[in-house]
């Protein structure tokens, strides 16, 4: 991907050597005041919820970023200021406001709207505070643990946490996540992989623009689909247990999410992303 030398996002919060407090997000049962967390990838994001008044303090400690961390910073801030002229051009077509989301660098552990998350979380978006949150240690993970390793394959990543909060924008998240109380958890499940695969659908929305904007360079939409194929349900349970239980899917098989992806990137546009209509997404 073309990105160095180019302006980054405005919107970018470093708390990196800040350690996170007090109540951590992963459990159930905590009150009628939840915010859903969405990852990319890993467990349940329907269990990734956290108490909004309950989110502790952050301590503070001084942090020397490595020579590769600070390119990253660098190419996230780009990704995302990316992200923001995109989404604001296709919002403005369809005769609506983008509202720019905050990414907050962090490492270890770091607070949010939703709760405290551990850097083992991976990538999330917090519809709470609407702000996406990374650790930049995940890019490593990425290469070495998912073999996806590319510019293009983190871009992704954030991309997708995007999407999130695009999904969130329209009103998406909000008509899905009370469907949590009323439905039992492999029922809720399937509605989950609906929601994961619109985001993947329009990550690859972003790329498609960001092709246009003769950002991409050759390889790079395969480092995305090889990134996306690495977190589908099938391969992370295979690879960690041996064997797949598809009633506990939440974000959708290794080529349904290719497929979403692709398709978001040959069309460029808000519609023709309806996972929830899909009769087989």
């Amino acid at each position: 991907m073309k990105w160095k030398g180019r302006q980054g996002s405005r919107n970018v919060e470093d708390r990196r050597g800040m350690s996170g407090g007090g109540k951590g997000i992963i459990g159930g049962g905590i009150g009628l005041v939840i915010v859903l967390i969405v990852t990319l990838l890993g467990g349940n994001p329907g269990d990734l919820l956290g108490n909004l008044q309950n989110t502790g303090s952050e301590s503070s400690a001084p942090y020397e970023e490595t020579a590769q961390e600070k390119e990253l910073s660098q190419f996230v801030s780009v990704v995302l200021a990316d992200t923001e002229k995109v989404w604001t051009e296709v919002f403005r077509q369809e005769g609506l406001t983008y509202q720019e989301p905050t990414l907050v660098l962090y490492s270890g552990s770091v607070n949010s709207a939703c709760g405290t998350a551990g850097s083992s979380v991976g990538p999330f978006y917090c519809p709470g505070d609407k702000k996406l949150y990374i650790d930049l240690s995940f890019y490593q993970e990425l290469q070495d643990k998912f073999k996806a390793p590319g510019d293009f394959a983190m871009a992704y990543v954030i991309a997708h946490e995007v999407g999130h909060h695009v999904q969130t924008l329209v009103g998406t998240t909000d008509k899905i996540m009370p469907l949590r109380s009323k439905l039992s958890e492999a029922e809720f499940n399937q509605y989950l992989v609906r929601f994961e695969l619109q985001a993947d659908y329009l990550a690859g929305v972003w790329a498609h623009h960001a092709q246009g904007m003769d950002l991409l360079e050759q390889g790079d939409l395969e480092e995305a689909l090889t990134a996306a194929s690495a977190v589908g349900d099938d391969s992370i349970q295979k690879k960690a247990q041996g064997y797949v239980v598809p009633e506990s899917f939440t974000h959708g098989t290794s080529e349904q999410r290719k497929k979403w992806l692709f398709k978001g990137f040959q069309s460029g546009t808000l519609q023709g992303g309806d996972t929830f209509s899909a009769g087989n997404p």
